[in-house]
């Protein structure tokens, strides 16, 4: 788990709270010592330093600090359950849709009515009773080597089980949350059985059992292994602007393909998950949560995401990292993130039938 600056409450915290408009903790040992209503306690499974910014941009909007915890979503949930009604967060924020729906089925937020968020974000990018609220879009494609496949060859997902992909593709885990939506959307456009028959000719195209993260996948595209990576696009921008030449260099031998850009029966767009939080339902700060969250949906902070982690915004009219810019624009799945989130569940259960490991 990745924490990066730390600071703790006592005089040195309450010194980087006034400096940076935040205060950065453990896990383990947060204590809640700031002045009620001038702070909020948004307990975060986004591990970008770059979203420091964020925290300091709302502050000098508003006046109000952000109190941050950082853990993984799961264990940011449990936590949560385990706190109670006395638990301070105010806001739950994780990197997907599917540990926002988990969060849902725990009661664990409570229904927001903000205009400002209501016209920012598109509708299929929030919850349709306001529980939570996409603040970044990931594009999940397929990264490919540039000297092995002809993107000609390239066209949907449901493709992938193709036999003529036999050995060539990599992917990581089937645990892993964002494979997990992107079987959702699959639930959603085919159904339970043809999702499983389409799982099992996956696998059966596999260069090699599931292991490690995204970034794992598109260097094992560019050493070799296999000939495409299943990615979210902002693992190779990552690459691509690294200070290191050999990450430039694995960069440079990939390509970016949107699968499902055609007019046809599988023509819905690429699969997008989100980025999102909401408003704990024991919030002890509730309007400022709503207001870090109004905050989060304007240009201002959408151009910090776009820029800082190379994710897509999820408002009009902000633009892209140029380097995301590059790869090209595409046609997203119109689906609802309620829709694939709360298909997390049984999409693992498809996977793991078909012995996607």
């Amino acid at each position: 788990m990745k924490l990066g600056r730390r600071a703790f409450l006592g005089a040195s915290a309450a010194a980087a709270a006034v400096a940076t408009g935040y205060v950065r903790q453990r896990p383990a040992n947060a204590q809640f010592g700031l002045r009620r209503g001038r702070v909020i306690n948004l307990y975060s499974a986004r591990h970008y330093d770059t979203d420091d910014q964020l925290y300091d941009g709302f502050r000098r909007a508003t006046g109000i600090r952000v109190n941050l915890v950082e853990a993984e979503a799961d264990q940011l949930i449990e936590r949560i359950k385990s706190e109670g009604q006395n638990s301070p967060a105010d806001i739950l924020m994780t990197v997907d849709a599917g540990r926002l729906w988990r969060a849902e089925q725990e009661d664990m937020f409570q229904p927001v009515t903000s205009s400002v968020l209501n016209e920012a974000i598109p509708e299929n990018l929030r919850h349709p009773d306001g529980l939570w609220f996409g603040l970044t879009q990931r594009a999940r494609v397929l990264v490919y080597n540039k000297d092995t496949v002809d993107p000609s060859e390239l066209s949907t997902y449901e493709d992938l089980a193709d036999p003529k992909w036999r050995g060539r593709i990599l992917v990581r885990s089937s645990t892993n949350i964002y494979n997990q939506s992107l079987v959702g959307s699959m639930i959603a456009a085919h159904g339970v059985e043809e999702t499983e028959t389409w799982a099992r000719g996956l696998v059966a195209n596999l260069a090699r059992d599931p292991e490690g993260g995204d970034t794992d996948q598109i260097k094992a595209v560019a050493a070799g292994l296999g000939d495409i990576a299943i990615s979210n696009t902002y693992y190779l921008a990552r690459l691509a602007k690294s200070d290191k030449p050999e990450e430039q260099a694995i960069a440079e031998k990939m390509g970016v393909f949107f699968p499902n850009q055609g007019d046809g029966p599988n023509g819905r767009g690429t699969h997008v998950n989100i980025s999102g939080g909401g408003v704990v339902k024991t919030a002890p700060n509730a309007a400022a949560a709503v207001r870090f969250l109004e905050y989060l949906a304007s240009p201002e902070a959408q151009r910090i995401f776009a820029e800082g982690n190379n994710e897509y915004p999820v408002v009009e009219g902000v633009a892209v990292d140029s380097v995301v810019e590059g790869f090209g624009e595409f046609k997203a799945d119109p689906l609802s993130a309620a829709v694939f989130g709360s298909n997390n569940p049984e999409a693992l259960r498809i996977t793991d039938r078909a012995g996607w490991k």
